[in-house]
């Protein structure tokens, strides 16, 4: 880039992965990277969502990787043809830090940590010029400046309210997921009143409400459910069946299981008031060998000494058998051995968006350019959740946030580049 862009100067608005891998983008090439966040700190929802263990990417193969897309597969694939798996992974490795792949095929830092990745890089984005603005949460363009080259931002800031100037701006907002830590959606009405369109934020990769009794709730609230399948049927009348494990909830069901799937059973709700899963508590065995154990003569021994003598159910696997079927269900032994491999778990609602990891919705793709600009605001970018995609966990929806940002830094470089042509 030539050293006339030295004096360039452009706004990251939102520092998670997105806008700091935009901020680096930028950077790298000379521009004067300002980056502003509502919260005291960068990377608070990054940094929470490796507490349990930093899951960073997957090593499937990216035909199956592009897959857990869906519908936004298509839009995607570009970022990761720019910065996919692989180039994450050896971007970390340039920061220091070494990842591994675990038995399930995720990738992880070494150390399985989120702060010491977020330490180093931060230390690279300083050393490179990037100045950072905490607490700063935008509110908006000033009305004066719609018609300019350039973009005056507002920001709400504890001594009173801010204004910056700049040659291009790149958001990287998030959605409406653990607002707590920075992601509240302020900026869906701002973006309204541009006119700019933002489909409505929905939760993604969250647990459902199922209506338990105060029994169960009570005694086996909290308890995993494994190894347990999933059959349901989505909108568009395609089966999906998963198998993994998870999570009796005093509310309903959640867990890795459940995120992988929740799109499907989340439009389902939206379209019926409801869906109905089936759950196959013994995925290990067929229909067949379950019917002919649980109709075996069981003598004196009460029915759930037999279903756990003869395939292993008990605990909070027996609890859902009694919560879902009357007790002349539970006495039919034919119709008990199918409702092991085939449980109707009614699901009525998502819990609140407030509650789930990542959020579907947002600005469409259609809006905006192969760069990620927003096509009705020059030199404006967006990057990251605030993007209309989602993905289920396990890395993906990282790495996409990776990519996103290193489009959109870049997308806001072409711009300035093409810009300076034009007024040469």
């Amino acid at each position: 880039m030539p050293s006339s862009f030295d004096s360039v100067r452009v706004a990251v608005t939102g520092g998670g992965p997105a806008g700091l891998m935009a901020a680096e983008a930028l950077a790298r090439r000379g521009a004067q990277v300002d980056v502003y966040d509502a919260m005291p700190s960068v990377g608070r929802k990054f940094l929470m969502a490796g507490k349990g263990g930093m899951n960073i990417t997957h090593s499937e193969p990216l035909e199956p990787f592009l897959g857990r897309y869906g519908a936004r597969r298509e839009q995607i694939a570009p970022l990761l043809d720019v910065f996919g798996p692989d180039a994450l992974r050896a971007w970390l490795q340039g920061l220091g830090i070494e990842t591994f792949v675990g038995s399930s095929g995720r990738v992880f830092p070494a150390d399985m940590k989120a702060a010491p990745m977020l330490r180093a890089w931060l230390h690279r984005l300083r050393e490179a010029g990037v100045q950072f603005h905490m607490r700063h949460k935008w509110n908006g363009w000033s009305p004066d400046a719609a018609d300019t080259a350039t973009h005056t931002l507002r920001f709400a800031t504890p001594d009173g309210e801010q204004t910056v100037t700049c040659d291009a701006v790149v958001f990287a907002l998030g959605g409406a997921s653990w607002p707590r830590l920075g992601s509240d959606a302020a900026w869906v009405p701002l973006m309204a009143s541009r006119e700019v369109p933002v489909t409505p934020l929905r939760p993604a990769n969250c647990g459902f409400d199922a209506d338990w009794s105060p029994y169960l709730r009570e005694r086996f609230a909290g308890q995993p459910i494994k190894p347990v399948a999933i059959t349901l049927t989505d909108v568009d009348n395609k089966v999906h069946h998963r198998q993994g494990e998870i999570l009796l909830t005093e509310t309903g069901l959640e867990g890795s299981l459940i995120y992988a799937l929740s799109a499907a059973i989340r439009e389902r709700i939206l379209a019926d008031g409801e869906v109905t899963i089936a759950l196959d508590l013994v995925p290990g065995l067929t229909l067949e060998r379950v019917v002919a154990e649980v109709t075996r003569p069981r003598g004196s021994r009460s029915m759930a000494s037999h279903l756990h003598g003869r395939i292993g159910i008990g605990g909070v696997k027996l609890a859902l058998l009694h919560e879902i079927l009357s007790k002349e269900a539970f006495a039919d032994v034919d119709g008990l051995a199918r409702a092991v491999k085939a449980l109707p778990v009614r699901l009525t609602r998502a819990r609140p968006i407030a509650e789930a990891i990542s959020t579907a919705g947002g600005i469409p793709f259609e809006a905006l350019d192969a760069h990620l600009m927003i096509e009705r605001l020059p030199g404006v970018f967006c990057a990251g959740e605030m993007l209309d995609w989602e993905a289920p966990t396990g890395g993906y929806l990282l790495t996409a946030c990776f990519a996103s940002g290193l489009v959109a830094g870049r997308g806001a470089l072409a711009y300035l580049k093409a810009l300076r042509a034009r007024d040469a």
